[in-house]
């Protein structure tokens, strides 16, 4: 738009499948600008009235709108010599077509009447012109839009909706649009389905609350992110029930349109679920390769199913559902029962280690109870050892829903049904269901009269309770070992004292025990063999011992590799890397530290932890790219991590990194919501010193932003009177810094009697490492300026040390407040211009407006000149985009970019799409080929 009104021409064609919001964004966009400036809006349709539409449909619609607001004389005034008669084969109030001349000279005189229309109405005001739903468009339509975009006039903006999920391979809109799209002020844009956190913010403006989360997983599996999906599911209420009628009429559409025969495959193959082999669906219905293939066809080039690698896949899985739903009740009892009579005839018919799986689903159509448990049993031990811990967590809950309904259960599964709740306690905690993992825990202890089978439950929702940021899990883990005996040693103890020792070493008071405990676990986990238990009390013994030896802490952690090779499970090496990266994050070694989380990261990705462990791993992967400066980075892998739904504790301390940005950015409505996300879940009495200490920082600092300087101080109050900053020389000095800040920010008596404090407190904090001593440094400056002696020499060391850390917004702050310093030391005369720019600099490079604009009030202050700050190259390119843009040289899918950078499909998208803006090309590889050219890559 911002083209348009500058009088240049503007076209977007803006794709996306039926539902996913393209009418809602486009109205959206035009109420805020209606409320900016006058526009002049005009709104068409395409009509489906036949197979070939309405001929000129959406134009007649958008004239008819035209004459309701000017007037057929005003249209008339704006045509050459007041002739209208062009116009008559769009509306009949401009009089009779006149055909006399000929078809093609008729057509002709119409298309230029049309575009000298908008070109003189664009004059008076800017002129948005929206084109609905043209895969429905006809040939005429199609060509006057093609002959409008391509001569649109300036000071125009054209927006051309379709439904992509329509455009099948022989459309004959696709040639049109990839034509159009070369078009220099054409921009194409396909609107992607939600996210899993989109869609629980929809289902929270729609409820007014949140929606329990095991709720929202069925809505975003089912909708697939789809808007107008979810909301007629919500709307609807029948969230596990039967499709709303508008929906299923909407699904079926494309399906009714197909030959009888395929029609009638694709009812048996909504059986199969959403995804199903070539060579089972064939064996299934018993039509050879190439008949099923015929037969498959149009649904195919109908754009119904996809061709999937070997198998037919559902375009969406609504449509599968719809579908599945028009079978007669005797037809899906036959369809499943003939697909599992089929796998078990053959399972090498679908991909391995799937036909458990699909055994299960199919039993459980059938409804035969027995078959239903045991196969669901089996599939759910498959999945546990493919690390697919969701798909075991779902066919446990199974064989638990039909436990009752099999008299002889146990006998069949081998298994009581206190086994089938701790098992579901293990991959309900596998998969980030924290909260059904306590359920199933409450439910087992209920059960369970052993006390060493209690011991284990009781550690397992102990770790559960961690999670969850439940300050009873300490509870439970002194319970657990409680209840198993220290003589004889077993490996059960082993366990249990491991956990706890886990758990203690994290709090400052605890140390000494936890290495007690931890010493027992491993002379315990090595005498009965058990890797796991040994690799996880040799890390918390290197916690223990190398507690102010970082480099000694990360040998010790060097060492836990070779008995994960011996056979330690997954949890070790990742909480192995978690320690590894934190560590060389509290020395300063950022870069290293971003290496290791990015190890881990993909580690968790492998073992399909991404939303637990990998989550979790996240915050150890955006601190130091926060330290660095690279906030755009830090945004992206943060989003990532929450569309995960990480357990509630991980999702608060991701909220924190969010907030420390928003705050640096001036974004105070986004750090607010993060604060409060934080004091949903971290209590002073019960949360951990690096949950607690940087919540607290936060809070002051946005108190700061916001001009609240009461405010912090009451914060700082709060620190001074139930927290003690000395206990930890990582989180401590930052947030003495801070309490320092407030104080300087607000001079007074109250905030002496504060700052006397604070410096007792420092006066007994350890040094600690780099990064500690340079906020020592911060700190101290911060106090002589609460005193009103601002030294400039104390913040130039404080910038020195940031910048050997490579820091930027710290750096930037303390050059800052040395020009300051500098100027009033000399009464002004030392400028103080070198660092101004410096810190001007690196301000800009960050996006951190509110430093930017002290340090702009400085400059003028001080007289200086800061100068013009420039872009980070001449292409325009961040350098996240940079980064993006190699890899697409790389030849790189969005999918692999994704991978190696640890975002999203869909944000890496985003990057491809504006990098092919800013380069002013068509596809990936032109925008290869500009950068080899220009030296970018």
């Amino acid at each position: 738009m911002e083209a348009a009104l500058e009088e240049l021409p503007t076209a977007l064609l803006l794709g996306g499948e039926a539902g996913v919001g393209k009418s809602r964004l486009i109205r959206e966009f035009l109420q805020r600008r209606r409320g900016e400036q006058d526009i002049r809006v005009l709104v068409g349709g395409c009509l489906q009235i036949s197979a070939e539409g309405l001929p000129f449909a959406p134009f007649s619609a958008v004239l008819r709108q035209l004459v309701r607001q000017i007037g057929v004389e005003g249209v008339t005034a704006l045509l050459p010599d007041g002739t209208p008669r062009g116009l008559a084969r769009l509306l009949p109030e401009f009089g009779v077509p006149d055909t006399a001349s000929g078809t093609t000279e008729a057509r002709t005189r119409l298309f230029d009447h049309v575009l000298l229309l908008f070109e003189r109405l664009a004059v008076e005001m800017p002129v948005v012109l929206v084109i609905e739903d043209a895969q429905w468009a006809e040939r005429s339509t199609r060509d006057l839009l093609s002959y409008l975009i391509s001569n649109l006039p300036p000071g125009m903006l054209m927006i051309v909706t379709y439904r992509s999920d329509e455009l099948h391979r022989s459309h004959p809109l696709r040639p049109s649009l990839a034509e159009l799209s070369r078009v220099p002020w054409v921009r194409r844009l396909e609107l992607d389905p939600l996210s899993r956190r989109a869609v629980a913010e929809q289902a929270r403006s729609i409820l007014g609350h949140d929606l329990d989360p095991r709720l929202l997983g069925k809505v975003y599996e089912r909708s697939e992110g789809n808007p107008l999906f979810v909301e007629a599911l919500l709307s609807d209420g029948r969230i596990d029930g039967e499709l709303p009628e508008s929906v299923r009429d909407l699904m079926l559409g494309s399906v009714q349109k197909l030959p009888e025969e395929t029609q009638e495959i694709l009812r048996l193959a909504s059986a199969g679920g959403d995804r199903v082999e070539h060579a089972l669906l064939a064996a299934v219905s018993g039509l050879d390769d190439a008949g099923l293939s015929r037969v498959m066809r149009p649904a195919v080039a109908g754009n119904v199913m996809v061709v999937d690698g070997e198998a037919y896949a559902f375009r969406h899985t609504l449509v599968r559902e719809a579908v599945h739903g028009d079978l007669l009740p005797g037809e899906h009892t036959r369809a499943h029962r003939r697909f599992a009579e089929t796998l078990e005839a053959d399972p090498s018919r679908v991909p391995p280690g799937r036909a458990a799986a699909e055994l299960a689903f199919h039993w459980y159509a059938v409804r035969d109870t027995a078959e239903a448990l045991v196969s669901a049993w089996k599939a759910a031990s498959v999945a546990m050892e493919a690390a697919a811990y969701t798909e075991s967590l779902h066919m446990l809950d199974r064989v638990l829903e039909l436990w009752d309904k099999v008299p002889d259960a146990a006998e069949r599964l081998r298994a009581d049904h206190c086994s089938v709740l701790v098992k579901a306690i293990r991959a309900a905690d596998l998969a980030g269901e924290t909260e059904r993992g306590m359920a199933f825990a409450r439910a087992a202890l209920k059960e369970i009269d052993d006390p060493v089978r209690s011991a284990g439950v009781l550690e397992q929702r102990g770790r559960l309770k961690i999670r969850l940021g439940d300050h009873t899990a300490l509870d439970d883990l002194r319970e657990a070992a409680r209840l198993v005996p220290a003589e004889p040693p077993s490996l059960a103890r082993a366990r249990v004292l491991s956990t706890l020792a886990q758990h203690l070493y994290l709090m400052p008071t605890g140390r000494e025990e936890a290495r007690t405990l931890g010493v027992e676990a491993l002379a315990m986990a090595r005498e009965f063999g058990n890797a796991t238990v040994e690799a996880h009390a040799l890390i918390t013994l290197a916690g223990c011992d190398f507690l102010e030896d970082a480099e000694e802490h990360l040998v010790a952690l060097a060492g836990v590799r070779e008995v994960y090779e011996r056979g330690a499970d997954d949890s070790a090496m990742l909480r192995a890397a978690t320690n590894e990266a934190h560590l060389l994050e509290g020395m300063g070694e950022h870069e290293r530290a971003v290496e290791a989380a990015r190890r881990g990261i993909a580690l968790a990705g492998r073992h399909g932890q991404a939303r637990t462990s990998g989550a979790f791993l996240t915050m150890n992967l955006a601190e130091p790219l926060m330290s660095l400066g690279r906030w755009d980075e830090v945004l992206e892998v943060v989003e990532h991590a929450l569309e995960l739904s990480p357990p509630r504790m991980t999702r608060a301390s991701l909220h924190w990194l969010l907030g420390v940005i928003a705050v640096a950015r001036g974004d105070l409505e986004s750090a607010d919501d993060a604060m409060s996300a934080l004091d949903a879940v971290i209590t002073p009495a019960h949360s951990l010193v690096q949950e607690l200490f940087p919540a607290e920082r936060l809070r002051i600092d946005l108190r700061l932003a916001h001009g609240d300087r009461s405010g912090a101080l009451d914060a700082v109050e709060h620190v001074l009177t139930r927290l003690d900053p000395s206990v930890s020389s990582r989180y401590g000095w930052p947030l003495l810094a801070s309490c320092a800040r407030a104080c300087a920010e607000m001079p007074g008596e109250r905030a002496a009697k504060m700052l006397a404090e604070v410096r007792t407190q420092a006066g007994r904090a350890p040094a600690g490492g780099r990064p500690e001593q340079a906020h020592a440094l911060v700190f101290d400056a911060e106090a002589d300026r609460a005193e009103g002696r601002s030294r400039k020499a104390a913040w130039d060391a404080a910038a020195a040390v940031w910048k050997t850390l490579g820091e930027p917004y710290p750096e930037a702050y303390a050059l800052l407040r040395a020009a300051d310093a500098a100027g009033r030391e000399s009464a002004g005369r030392e400028t103080g211009g070198t660092r101004l720019r410096r810190a001007a600099e690196l301000a800009h490079g960050l996006g951190a407006r509110p430093l930017l604009e002290e340090i702009e009030t400085c400059a003028r202050r001080t007289r200086v000149a800061i100068g013009t700050r420039i872009g980070d190259d001449s292409l325009g390119l961040t350098p996240r985009e940079r980064e993006v843009l190699r890899l697409i040289a790389d030849g790189r899918s969005n999918r692999e970019i994704a991978g190696a950078l640890f975002i999203s499909a869909k944000t890496a998208s985003v990057h491809v799409s504006n990098i092919l803006t800013k380069l002013q090309v068509a596809g990936r590889g032109e925008a290869a080929a500009v950068a080899r050219r220009l030296g970018v890559v």
